[in-house]
């Protein structure tokens, strides 16, 4: 599918366009087949987004219904709902850039997604050239710079009185201090405040953390979440935050609001 390019550097492409592209802007990854929502979630990492998968639409909801998404990568052929039916009803909702990925590359599937609302349509087999291209012309146009069009607002998640700064990659304590986090443990402190209070699996964990967790073993997520906790939940009498489920994974235990 992907030709064998080195990633854009996205200062090089930004150069001479009209207006700039959003800071690390989120891309969501609508697609069922996982060795290919992998592959283009790691070149996209690899050129400067945030990247969100999902493997269906129930996914993608939960997604956009907890976190601003940028633009929406919406393959055509998946299970349940169809790719074409969640553009219609994703469009009936936002304004978020949509572009359809599909295998079928018929006009009149072509047409049927554009009709729906889609701001692009991108048959397979594609290259990273055009994947990278395509995407940046569309959040150019849709100018998503200045004004972020998810289904939810707002840079800051609030949860049992601490403060994550989306935009500023800040941690605020509930007295108002600044609490230091690696790139990983802000990476998987994100990953549970976009979906609180549901059991995550360690290998969910990997994927949403973006693969900045050290390595792709059990065991990483463990210290990981280890770390996070000693953080956040720094006194024995302190609330508890991120739950073990055994058998299973973690739950991050309270609700979350955006700000």
């Amino acid at each position: 599918m992907f030709s064998p390019v080195p990633p854009v550097s996205p200062d090089t492409e930004r150069e001479g366009r009209g207006s700039p592209l959003p800071l690390e802007a989120h891309i969501l990854v609508v697609e069922d087949d996982g060795e290919m929502r992998t592959l283009i979630a790691k070149f996209l990492r690899l050129n400067g987004f945030r990247v969100t998968g999902a493997r269906n639409g129930a996914e993608m909801w939960d997604t956009l219904s907890l976190s601003p998404v940028d633009l929406v990568l919406l393959d055509v052929m998946l299970p349940g709902q169809s790719g074409l039916d969640l553009c219609r009803t994703i469009r009936a909702r936002s304004e978020v850039p949509i572009i359809m990925v599909t295998a079928r590359g018929e006009e009149a599937d072509r047409v049927a997604g554009l009709e729906l609302g889609a701001d692009d349509y991108l048959p397979k087999p594609f290259s990273r050239p055009e994947l990278l291209a395509r995407i940046r012309a569309v959040l150019r146009r849709a100018q998503v710079g200045a004004n972020r069009t998810g289904m939810v607002s707002g840079d800051r998640m609030v949860f049992a009185d601490w403060t994550l700064d989306t935009r500023r990659r800040e941690l605020a304590a509930p007295d108002g201090s600044a609490v230091d986090l690696s790139s990983g443990e802000y990476d998987l402190l994100l990953a549970f405040c976009e979906h609180p209070q549901r059991v995550l699996s360690r290998d969910q964990l990997l994927d949403l953390a973006r693969n900045r967790i050290s390595d792709s073993i059990d065991r990483s997520v463990d210290v990981m979440v280890s770390r996070l906790r000693r953080k956040l939940e720094p006194l024995p009498d302190s609330p508890s935050i991120i739950k073990t489920i055994r058998g299973a994974g973690y739950m991050f235990v309270p609700a979350v609001a955006r700000r």
